[in-house]
């Protein structure tokens, strides 16, 4: 599959990358077919919306396992009247309840500061070269794991928990294609009990014998 025929669809579309790669993929690289094979998945009506405003929306607050995990969920549509749509409403618990259980750090791909992206690409690079790989690939093979650390990492880009089969991202452009306002995943908080107490109680220790002059 040529870089030019995702481009293409994409500027014909406004689907993001993966969604190309895919919808290319199950057409043999027929790009009209493709826009099709888009169009029914309402991927193309939800690219479409993504640059409105969504000013609205829900916070969810979710509490998982007894009360031994917690989330605090932002996510935004364009009017009030989707916010109290019970189809939002489904899919703003859900994504709490994915994130509870999935443990993201960011909401997309963007929030993922440089440096982890570099350090993890460099490790990823010395695996590879380490596995003894020809180095004409290598940069290939790390492209491919850097998406599985996307994985690990982005909520937008996990597997779904309630739908293994689609992405967190799939399922919300889905949603914006059947009622027709944009969504938007803004932001989400997770905490964890007792999530931190030993090094603050690590901390503390060395502290203190540091001061005592104990090493």
């Amino acid at each position: 599959m040529s870089a030019s025929l995702v481009k293409d669809l994409r500027e014909r579309t406004g689907a993001g990358i993966k969604d190309c790669v895919s919808a290319l993929a199950a057409n043999n690289n027929d790009v009209d077919k493709a826009i099709d094979w888009l169009r029914t998945k309402g991927i193309t009506n939800a690219a479409k919306k993504s640059g409105r405003a969504a000013a609205e929306g829900l916070v969810e607050a979710y509490i998982h396992a007894g009360g031994k995990i917690g989330v605090i969920l932002e996510v935004n549509c364009e009017t009030d009247f989707v916010a109290l749509n019970q189809s939002f409403k489904d899919l703003v618990k859900g994504i709490a309840m994915h994130i509870a259980a999935s443990s993201p750090e960011y909401v997309r791909r963007e929030e993922v500061p440089a440096e982890a992206v570099e350090r993890e690409r460099k490790v990823q690079l010395e695996r590879v070269m380490a596995e003894g790989k020809p180095e004409a690939i290598a940069q290939k093979i790390v492209d491919g794991r850097m998406s599985k650390f996307y994985e690990e990492v982005c909520l937008l880009d996990q597997k779904y928990i309630k739908d293994d089969s689609k992405t967190v991202d799939q399922v919300v452009k889905e949603l914006i294609a059947s009622i027709g306002e944009n969504i938007l995943v803004r932001r989400f908080v997770r905490y964890t009990m007792g999530e931190g107490l030993q090094k603050r109680a690590d901390d503390f220790a060395a502290e203190v014998a540091a001061q005592a002059g104990i090493k």
